[in-house]
């Protein structure tokens, strides 16, 4: 993946407040996926403690979506059509990492997933995947 290419993905993640609201940082960028991690603040807790399913589904799409821009042209971004969630375990720990990854490309359609793991003491548990569709919109 080149170097223009990653600077677009990292500008275009910048430019979401939502990530930076969330404390969420892009920590790895390669063709075809996107890892996105994110600190499980005190604003971002259900009313057991766990980190709210809001913040899990927030990373593992944008995950999904930056994975599937990887793919796109420089002059392409994308949306989200339809993204489905599992939730599998609560969000216990100190921060969630979203791996996204593209399941099929297209240049009307972009089958794409993500799996989220909330981290603790070392130890990673899969909390959730989701799987979606990604739609390029040329800028």
């Amino acid at each position: 993946m080149d170097a223009a290419n990653k600077r677009r993905i990292q500008r275009s993640f910048d430019a979401q407040a939502m990530m930076s609201t969330l404390g969420a940082q892009m920590t790895h960028v390669a063709e075809g996926e996107v890892e996105i991690t994110a600190p499980i603040l005190p604003g971002a807790t259900q009313q057991q403690g766990y980190g709210h399913a809001g913040l899990t589904f927030s990373i593992g799409d944008s995950a999904a979506g930056y994975a599937a821009l990887t793919l796109m042209p420089l002059d392409s971004e994308v949306v989200t059509a339809e993204i489905k969630i599992n939730l599998l375990a609560p969000a216990v720990g100190d921060k969630l990492r979203a791996r996204g990854r593209v399941i099929k490309p297209g240049k009307r359609l972009v089958v794409v997933s993500s799996e989220v793991h909330a981290l603790k003491d070392g130890a990673e548990t899969l909390i959730a995947v989701l799987q979606g569709t990604m739609v390029p919109v040329t800028l």
